[in-house]
């Protein structure tokens, strides 16, 4: 399940109108969600609170062979409405497969955003600023401090620049001196050529590129993807390609959402230096809960190497839980690798 700050972020992302999914980084959003989704450890429960339309707290604890937890602050600058934990659509704290909009171009703003959390009991230190400059563009700062990192800590800076045809960022890093860019193009007309001819689907391309000054390394990878639009008449699906030539690294993924209550999802990867792949199949499927909308979602995934993913989220008056683990058939010791239980209440 999101975080609770996770989710307050994207509140200002809509509430300052800027698009998330038009990104490199969220090629791959629908599958990642369907395949890669996160499974509780342990024990964990999280108290949240929105106290004013402008400052946010959440407190954390967690019992896994130790008992931990973290501290969290938020402060936007501009109004946020958030619902409570009792009435908060669930698919805004579960994210499932992405139906992405046509091409828009982002609206003036100057507001920004900061959040800081401490974990305990190491202490370590979390932070970002977040800002938008004008209207195509949004600065992202984010920290970290620790005693065990290399020198402490390590800062990272990203400028963002999107007009809706194309979305590139800039960003560095204070760990090994990192420079990178990534980018991405929606190729067709952003708006509708003529009345009442609207595009149904949007065909993107993307890459990345990075390289580390201190330990002379680089990388990079590109990516190609199609998705339905909401004009589209037939079933909305995803479909995606990515390589990474350096690594050799090559990953397909096909994703369908069946009506509204059921999405599935594959990913095929290939090596091309080393032959090895791999095959991950997952799927959800929402519960309706009448006029109260979605009650609770399941989400499983398999691979080819017998490991089974189970996770099932929900809600119980004004309690959000989740309760999952992942099962591997081939271990000897116990197929069971990990177990765990998330309470959430937000107010």
């Amino acid at each position: 399940m999101l975080d609770f700050m996770d989710h307050v972020q994207n509140a200002f992302h809509s509430s300052t109108k800027w698009n998330t999914e038009n990104s490199y980084s969220t090629l791959n959003a629908s599958t990642r969600a369907l395949l890669d989704f996160p499974t509780p450890r342990g024990l964990r429960m999280h108290l949240s609170s929105l106290s004013t339309p402008n400052f946010a707290t959440a407190y954390t604890l967690g019992s896994l062979s130790v008992i931990d937890g973290s501290l969290s602050y938020l402060y936007s600058t501009i109004p946020l409405s958030l619902c409570h934990s009792k009435s908060v659509d669930l698919r805004l704290l579960s994210p499932g497969y992405r139906q992405l909009l046509p091409s828009l171009t982002p609206t003036p703003s100057n507001a920004a955003l900061l959040y800081g959390r401490m974990f305990l009991p190491r202490g370590t230190l979390e932070a970002l600023y977040l800002r938008r400059v004008g209207k195509m563009r949004q600065v992202r700062v984010t920290a970290v401090s620790d005693s065990r990192l290399k020198h402490g800590g390590t800062i990272m800076a990203m400028l963002q620049h999107d007009n809706g045809k194309w979305c590139s960022e800039y960003l560095y890093s204070t760990d090994v001196a990192l420079l990178g860019w990534r980018g991405l193009y929606n190729f067709g007309p952003a708006e509708p050529v003529q009345d009442g001819d609207k595009p149904v689907g949007r065909f993107s391309g993307g890459a990345e590129v990075y390289y580390g000054v201190l330990n002379k390394s680089a990388g990079m990878s590109t990516g190609l993807r199609y998705t339905t639009l909401p004009s589209h008449p037939g079933i909305p699906l995803t479909m995606t390609l990515t390589l990474n030539p350096l690594m050799g690294h090559l990953s397909a993924t096909y994703a369908v959402r069946a009506g509204e209550s059921a999405a599935f999802a594959s990913r095929f990867e290939f090596n091309m230096f080393s032959y090895e792949s791999d095959i991950v199949l997952g799927a959800e499927v929402w519960r309706h809960k009448g006029e109260e909308g979605m009650e609770g979602v399941l989400k499983a995934k398999v691979t080819q190497n017998g490991s089974l993913g189970l996770l099932w989220e929900g809600r119980v008056k004004e309690l959000l839980f989740s309760v999952g683990g992942l099962v591997d058939f081939r271990r000897r010791e116990g197929v069971v690798k990990v177990l765990g239980v998330e309470v959430a209440y937000s107010s």
